[in-house]
């Protein structure tokens, strides 16, 4: 009887022990979830609806690979969940869906977006006060100038794409053509990439490069008609232009109104700024003929070393090459995905702080030219550079760094 009674008790107390260290270890089991939600915040619709597409095609690219690949390792193969918002055509909408975004999933631990840098100043508001870490290909130095914590850009700022790309610029005509340009002629909008971007210019790029600005115009996107921006050009006469404008349809009135006034860029070099200038769709609604020389300079761009990452691209997409903003996407999953590995846990400070901790040579850094990742104290990528492309017969094609070049520019044709 009391033999059977002290089995009982002890069996109970058995029991208890394995009932808590069952309760001990579901929260361990909470720590590795099915999968792990990051988030797309981009243009989807709009005239920047274009460049969000082409990102979500990169980034659903980068997803796939990611769990095809057995998911975060360190979390036990989580997948990574993609979950998408569109900033619509403005600041203010831009900010209202960073808000939806992070009351309806809060447990989303990182992001990436909103290309158009005067979204993502109004975006990463939201995300910074959630403690979001967040990734970035706009521009402006405004982003990561403000003493944010969780904010991560991955291009160079716009006042060092003014500083790298008219000293690109320069040398390449003087290469071409045996003499140096004096003059240049400037037309862009006035958002806040360009707006940094004309800054670096005014204030001592022009000056270092011994250039004399002979056009300085701005506008207010979206542009109506190009016809009086283009007009004070003839009669100035510069040795090139730089197009700072911010959209595919902006490009296509100016390209064509160059060209209806005799000055495409197989006559005045042309040379605009960003992603949407190398974009399919510019292409469609411009056409090869008067795109024919256009060169851009950008954050990044498939070199000849991302031919297979490239190719895997077309054929999932059916789209006729791999550019900037579907890059930057599927950098960014990558970036994300590495942070995760190291935090080791779905929490987004731990995933902030293992971003802060990237120092690589490959990877994720081999999207890059220079091939490293690592981020200063601002949260800008350190050692960023320049990629140039020019259209040439239809496509456009890097031109710079020699590195990575897949042709050689040509300064006129």
């Amino acid at each position: 009887m009391t033999d059977t009674k002290w089995i009982g008790r002890r069996d109970a107390l058995a029991l208890g022990l394995a009932a808590g260290a069952a309760t001990a270890v579901r929260p361990a089991r909470a720590q590795q979830p099915s999968e792990v939600k990051i988030a797309m915040l981009v243009p989807m619709s709009g005239p920047w609806a274009r460049q969000g597409i082409l990102e979500q095609m990169g980034a659903e690219l980068a997803i796939d690979d990611v769990n095809s690949a057995g998911g975060i390792k360190s979390l036990g193969g989580a997948k990574l969940k993609l979950v998408q918002y569109d900033t619509g055509d403005s600041a203010e909408k831009a900010k209202n869906a960073a808000q939806r975004m992070v009351a309806q999933e809060p447990d989303l631990v990182g992001g990436f977006g909103c290309w158009l840098s005067s979204f993502t100043l109004a975006a990463t508001e939201v995300t910074e006060r959630a403690s979001l870490p967040w990734l970035t290909l706009s521009y402006s130095d405004l982003i990561t100038g403000r003493g944010f914590r969780y904010v991560f850009q991955t291009s160079p700022t716009a006042p060092q794409q003014a500083d790298d790309t008219v000293p690109i610029v320069m040398a390449l005509a003087e290469k071409t053509t045996g003499k140096r340009p004096t003059k240049v002629g400037i037309i862009g909008d006035s958002t806040a990439a360009a707006v940094s971007f004309r800054k670096a210019l005014d204030e001592h790029v022009l000056k270092d490069q011994k250039l004399s600005a002979v056009v300085n115009e701005v506008y207010t996107p979206p542009l109506s008609d190009a016809t009086t921006l283009v007009q004070a050009v003839r009669s100035a006469r510069p040795d090139f232009m730089l197009l700072l404008s911010t959209s595919v349809p902006d490009d296509k009135l100016l390209t064509e109104k160059f060209n209806e006034y005799g000055m495409g860029a197989t006559k005045l070099p042309l040379v605009g700024n960003g992603g949407h200038w190398g974009t399919p769709e510019l292409l469609k609604v411009t056409g090869a003929d008067l795109l024919q020389g256009v060169m851009v300079g950008l954050a990044n761009w498939p070199g000849k070393d991302q031919a297979a990452l490239s190719k895997r691209f077309e054929e999932r997409t059916k789209e006729p090459w791999f550019g900037h903003d579907s890059l930057f996407a599927y950098a960014h999953v990558m970036i994300l995905k590495e942070a995760l590995e190291k935090a080791g846990v779905a929490e987004r400070q731990k995933v902030a702080e293992a971003i802060r901790k990237l120092d690589m040579t490959d990877g994720p850094a081999l999207l890059f030219p220079g091939h490293h990742l690592q981020f200063d104290d601002k949260g800008r990528r350190k050692n960023a550079q320049m990629v140039m492309i020019q259209w040439q017969n239809g496509k456009p094609v890097t031109i710079y760094p020699t590195d990575i070049a897949a042709a050689p520019a040509i300064w006129k044709a």
